[in-house]
């Protein structure tokens, strides 16, 4: 579902709702994101699963097959589904901020009922400032960062910035490939080693 520059205005804000949509329910998240996971799964899948009640599956099943963001990839009994991709990107009103609306934003927002820390930074910044920490947790995890620099630039607590980053680093780890930063303690071993062996 990426923007490209053929697409339609109506599409563009047909895509904008549905994933939206998405955003506001963190129950329809976490669907999209365990289809997203598996690839394609059936609505039994779903149920033995997520542990949801069969008309509670079959209807988020069908909200997001109507949202366009999940298809059937098989018609016949039982029927497969599989999550589209989403890749959004969204300019804020005054200009001066995009956010990308991907999978690992959507996941995100799925753990909300998981996790009261995400939970409650949703409650106190929105969705659009768990996007922002969600940036600041690939740069933590990439080493570029810090949780004070992170509380820093946004105006919140170092304890708060901490909370959500640790909070969001397995969503980070899920969806980014972090290469470990710093050296390891043997090439420290190794460095002082060979530091005595010139002296």
């Amino acid at each position: 579902m990426s923007r490209t520059s053929n697409r339609t205005n109506g599409d563009i804000v047909r895509d904008f709702l549905s994933v939206a949509g998405l955003l506001e329910d963190p129950q329809l998240a976490h669907l999209y994101t365990y289809l997203d996971h598996e690839g394609e799964a059936t609505v039994q899948d779903v149920i033995d699963d997520l542990e949801l009640a069969q008309g509670t599956a079959y209807t988020y099943v069908n909200r997001l097959v109507e949202a366009g963001v999940v298809e059937i990839t098989h018609e016949e009994q039982p029927r497969r589904y599989a999550a589209r991709e989403i890749d959004l990107t969204v300019t804020a009103a005054a200009g001066d901020r995009e956010y990308t609306i991907t999978p690992a934003l959507i996941d995100a927002v799925g753990r909300r009922e998981t996790n009261s820390d995400i939970d409650t930074y949703i409650d106190r910044h929105g969705i659009a400032g768990l996007a922002t920490a969600l940036t600041y947790a690939v740069a933590r995890e990439q080493g570029e960062t810090t949780h004070r620099l992170m509380a820093q630039d946004l105006d919140i607590s170092p304890l708060a910035a901490e909370i959500i980053l640790q909070a969001l680093r397995p969503v980070v780890h899920d969806y980014y490939e972090i290469e470990e930063a710093g050296a390891s303690l043997e090439a420290i071993s190794v460095d002082d080693h060979d530091a005595t062996d010139d002296a």
